[in-house]
């Protein structure tokens, strides 16, 4: 069962947030057209920018029990990511607001990312994480 070990707001003036490792983020990682993209080490997702708070929640779980999204959510990300020293950041994409939150230790993380609308911008945006065995 996931647990939630974190949940912030977030107010961004791009409608593109970034989750992933402390290292840079590649400039080769364009969103595009599409809700999410991702490379080994980062994600970012099409967000609803300016007109409102975008509510984050970061759950963790065993690798075993990662169940789907939630009611009303769609899944946009599934699969590994790196995180080399063990924290995984959130935040817009401009660097002006971030999250931060270490969790079991660096390395290969299974990482599933669910959005309230993934057709638009989300106004919500679940991240769970799990240590890949």
């Amino acid at each position: 069962m996931p647990v939630q070990i974190a949940g912030l707001d977030l107010y961004v003036n791009h409608p593109v947030i970034a989750l992933g490792s402390s290292e840079w983020i590649p400039a080769s990682l364009e969103l595009g057209g599409r809700v999410a993209a991702a490379c080994e080490t980062h994600l970012v997702v099409r967000v609803q920018p300016q007109t409102s708070l975008v509510r984050v929640r970061i759950f963790h779980a065993d690798p075993e029990s990662v169940a789907g999204p939630g009611l009303g959510f769609t899944t946009v990300f599934s699969g590994p990511l790196l995180l080399p020293d063990g924290r995984l950041i959130v935040g817009d994409i401009m660097g002006q607001s971030r999250f931060t939150t270490s969790l079991l230790g660096p390395g290969l993380h299974r990482a599933r990312v669910d959005v309230d609308d993934a057709v638009g911008h989300a106004h919500a945006v679940d991240i769970t994480v799990a240590r890949d065995s």
